[in-house]
């Protein structure tokens, strides 16, 4: 039994702009996911730094509720422990790839003791706007994302690179499958981010895109994050 939601896209491609509504039923976070050793190792040191122990593979694909998959524009967090990272995040709708961009928000703290807890803690948001990965695919590693903390008032870049620092869509597609070069029909999975300016932290505002310089487009979203009180 799952717990499907229906979540709705505007779809933008060469031939114009359209709407879907897509039926979500597996939601996956790829962790680990970089083709770059020194990048990975910058990465995992940042992580180390806050108590999150080496991962034992890589890449890591973790489970979360398809519910936690939003397009608000505010989340609700517990304390002060959690923040963004900037992911290219896959969709697979029937026959149909689609490629988005969204925001792993993550309890670091959570983190320190079981990151697959820590996935579900958050809400991840992500831009309503989705691209046909075929007009993207040929020129893949030419796609750019980035990330923007707000702290204190002041918008900071967070994050950039290129997705060639993560494996691509069709070998994390393999791994995750054991070999099939599809994902389950209406699996949204999320496909690695890159290290932090300045080290991972908090903000009150969190803004990411994705950029396809080839095509001269770009998708782009961000949300505030309201922090809960933590009364023991």
């Amino acid at each position: 039994m799952t717990h499907d939601i229906l979540l709705p896209f505007q779809t933008h491609s060469r031939s114009g702009v359209g709407n879907a509504s897509l039926t979500l039923t597996h939601a996956v976070i790829a962790g680990w996911t970089g083709r770059d050793t020194a990048a990975m190792e910058r990465h995992i040191a940042e992580l180390e730094a806050l108590g999150v122990a080496r991962p034992a593979a890589m890449p890591t694909f973790y489970r979360t509720s398809v519910t936690r998959i939003t397009h608000a524009e505010s989340i609700e967090v517990s304390g002060e422990d959690s923040s963004g990272e900037v992911e290219f995040v896959l969709i697979q709708h029937g026959s149909e790839l689609w490629i988005g961009v969204g925001s792993d928000h993550t309890d670091r703290k959570v983190e320190t003791y079981s990151v697959t807890v820590s996935k579900q803690m958050c809400e991840k948001p992500m831009a309503p706007v989705l691209w046909p990965y075929q007009e993207v695919q040929a020129h893949w590693d030419r796609l750019i994302v980035r990330s923007y903390a707000v702290e204190n008032g002041t918008r900071t870049l967070y994050q950039e690179g290129a997705v060639a620092g993560m494996l691509a869509p069709a070998a994390l597609i393999e791994k995750y499958t054991d070999g099939k070069d599809r994902l389950p029909n209406g699996t949204i999975m999320f496909g690695g981010t890159l290290p932090a300016r300045g080290g991972v932290r908090a903000a009150e505002r969190f803004e990411f895109e994705l950029e396809d310089p080839v095509l001269d487009r770009h998708i782009a979203h961000g949300y505030d994050v309201l922090s809960l009180p933590v009364e023991g």
